[in-house]
């Protein structure tokens, strides 16, 4: 008998992978958690029955959610990781020696135990000694910084149930706030294929142009997330993704990826013709350069 996970990215469409074997299921406070086991992604882990990471293709996310900020911004010495519950984006920053705290805000102390335990591709850099864990709302958490960090990374879950509050106008102005003078915001900014994920992204760009003088969006191209065509937000106080990519400086660290290159970042935010139209309708002409 096959047994198959779906999810269901529009009433008409789903993606549907087979599973050898489930690992995990259980039921948080927030969400309910699963571990899957299959062929061809190897293993992946779904809350509220909505795909987050495979073992296969979660480097794309990881490596473009993290490195993309940290070839622009000179001298990062202080992060704040919101969400990123399975530990991919803490893997990252940990092989940048330079970086001095790591602070990572996950509302769900669950998730992150669960991929300890069976993600350990992503989840086994937790116990670096610049990492620390504080298990509350990242909405909450941020309000109570200002001008604390270098770069925020939101790696939040989509915009409903536990990360809901994480896409508003008062989240991101909290970020704003957040942030040196010359501070860094990247968040996962969904799909703009279908139409209710492309509401998503509009709402997210308007809320986030609305603070920030420099706001622009790039993409990569990740299997099983929806449509497989992914958006980012890269927003800043001064740099400028393009402008300030210093290239020689982050090459010359020889961190070896799989997707990220300094070309490729180049590349990513060169969007299409319709994505660009769809967040033209979001943006204040004085915050489009």
């Amino acid at each position: 008998m096959d047994f198959w996970f779906s999810e269901e990215h529009t009433p008409n469409v789903k993606l549907s992978i087979r599973v050898d074997r489930q690992l995990y299921s259980g039921k948080s406070e927030f969400q309910r958690i699963d571990v899957f086991e299959s062929v061809e992604f190897g293993k992946f882990l779904t809350l509220d029955g909505y795909m987050m990471l495979t073992e296969k293709d979660e480097f794309i996310y990881h490596e473009m959610i993290t490195h993309v900020p940290m070839a622009v911004h000179p001298h990062v010495q202080k992060v704040l990781v919101i969400g990123a519950g399975d530990g991919g984006v803490i893997r990252e920053l940990t092989r940048y020696p330079d970086l001095e705290q790591i602070d990572m805000v996950e509302i769900d102390a669950q998730v992150v135990e669960v991929c300890k335990q069976y993600l350990p591709q992503t989840a086994s850099w937790f116990d670096d000694e610049r990492v620390t864990l504080y298990y509350e709302d990242g909405l909450r958490f941020v309000r109570t910084k200002e001008s604390e960090y270098d770069l925020i990374i939101v790696d939040s879950t989509d915009p409903f149930g536990p990360g809901e509050g994480l896409f508003t106008r008062e989240f991101y102005g909290n970020c704003y706030k957040a942030l040196k003078e010359d501070g860094i915001l990247v968040n996962q900014h969904e799909s703009p294929f279908y139409e209710g994920d492309a509401v998503a992204c509009q709402r997210a760009h308007r809320n986030i142009v609305e603070f920030f003088p420099i706001s622009k969006v790039y993409q990569a191209h990740i299997p099983t997330y929806s449509s497989g065509h992914w958006l980012f937000g890269f927003a800043s106080k001064r740099y400028h993704p393009l402008r300030d990519l210093d290239e020689e400086r982050w090459n010359e660290r020889k961190l070896a990826c799989r997707y990220y290159t300094t070309m490729l970042h180049k590349g990513a935010f060169y969007i299409p013709a319709y994505v660009e139209e769809m967040l033209k309708d979001v943006e204040s002409a004085g915050y489009t350069t």
